[in-house]
């Protein structure tokens, strides 16, 4: 039998993974189930212990309530996938243990509106809706989860394309947005933070005021995602990361042993981790999303 060739991410105009071919075919497994027989442990990386210390977990995640519910509600909905032992290829060449798909979050209305809710009160707490006047959503995971904000906080909303749309108006931005405007950024997730410049870059084009952009799901391991949008003036807030999902994994026995070792070996050493399972490094240039 020949073996099942690993899942490879579709790369879009701006190099950002859209979707998993294997899973899209509904072929991907997944250790979201509780009752799976452990694999055997990779020889290329020395795993972590199989013996996983939540405490040191819980001391990376990013220890809200809302945080822990919403990495709870991932894992339920199966919007989590965890393959240790036929990883995850990403267009940026990395490869990995886990894989989130937030897009799922829109399809289940009862995950949606606590996860909406938890967003909406972390946005509230962390910048203030006093402060906003706009929600922007990224083309095209953001779109959802922007509107579904500026419904709860009664905002306007606007859309940003990746680039503008070839004919009429050559409109990259749509929506109604006056210049002086302080706008929202909103996205469904956050691995390096590379496609975002192209939404800040486009708002403040249009001369918005954009200091803050809002993920539901961030990776939390790679540093350049909050360096890059730094540079840009914009400040990173995130509902939940990997190590949210990781603590909650543990707790509800989502992933089996060698999936909870693996993901946590990722986790703390990612590039590590990608070499030593046939990853690349990412090219010297920001592909990620």
């Amino acid at each position: 039998m020949r073996p099942e060739p690993l899942p490879v991410l579709w790369m879009n105009a701006k190099h950002s993974p859209v979707i998993l071919s294997q899973a899209a075919r509904g072929k991907s497994s997944m250790a979201t189930a509780k009752k799976v027989k452990p694999a055997a442990i990779a020889p290329a990386l020395k795993p972590a212990s199989s013996k996983l210390n939540g405490k040191a977990i819980s001391a990376n995640a990013t220890g809200t309530p809302e945080a822990r519910e919403t990495a709870r509600l991932l894992l339920d909905i199966e919007a989590i996938h965890c393959r240790p032992e036929n990883p995850y290829i990403f267009t940026s060449g990395r490869t990995s243990p886990v894989y989130i798909d937030c897009r799922k979050i829109i399809s289940f209305p009862e995950a949606r509106a606590k996860i909406m809710q938890h967003a909406y009160k972390a946005i509230e707490k962390s910048i203030g809706w006093s402060k906003i006047d706009v929600v922007a959503g990224g083309e095209t995971a953001g779109i959802p989860f922007a509107a579904f904000l500026a419904a709860l906080a009664k905002k306007s909303m606007v859309y940003v394309r990746k680039q503008p749309k070839g004919f009429g108006r050559m409109a990259q931005i749509e929506g109604d947005l006056k210049p002086g405007k302080r706008v929202l950024l909103v996205e469904d997730l956050a691995t390096d933070g590379g496609s975002k410049l192209v939404f800040i870059d486009a708002l403040k084009k249009a001369e918005a005021k954009v200091t803050d952009c809002f993920v539901v799901f961030h990776y939390g391991i790679f540093p350049q995602s909050v360096e890059t949008l730094a540079v840009a003036g914009v400040k990173l807030h995130a509902l939940a990361t990997w190590w949210d999902a990781l603590e909650a994994a543990q707790k509800g026995k989502y992933f089996d042993e060698k999936g909870l070792a693996e993901t946590r070996a990722f986790l703390e050493a990612p590039e590590q981790w990608s070499a030593n399972h046939g990853g690349r490094p990412p090219a010297p240039r920001l592909t990620g999303r």
